[in-house]
């Protein structure tokens, strides 16, 4: 949930960092975050991640908050690769 929130903070407009002051009970490995480039499409970015692209729905779960439809993606967007 916090590599939510702050996923979601930082990809608003006009925001040029986020300063993380959220503490967690049980640290949790590092998330991976990929940076959306043109022509990129969630079954491309998993099957680069995961070497699976019928996978994107796993990199869409966890972007659920900022994105709406799995083939509305863009350029410059931060999205969150869960293990």
């Amino acid at each position: 949930d916090k590599e939510k929130i702050l996923l979601c903070c930082g990809n608003v407009a006009g925001v040029e960092n986020v300063q993380d002051q959220l503490g967690v009970v049980e640290a949790a490995a590092e998330p991976v975050f990929y940076t959306v480039v043109s022509g990129d499409t969630l079954s491309k970015i998993a099957k680069q991640q995961y070497g699976n692209a019928n996978l994107y729905m796993k990199i869409f779960e966890a972007n659920k908050p900022m994105l709406s439809h799995p083939d509305k993606i863009y350029p410059g967007q931060s999205l969150r690769i869960p293990a």
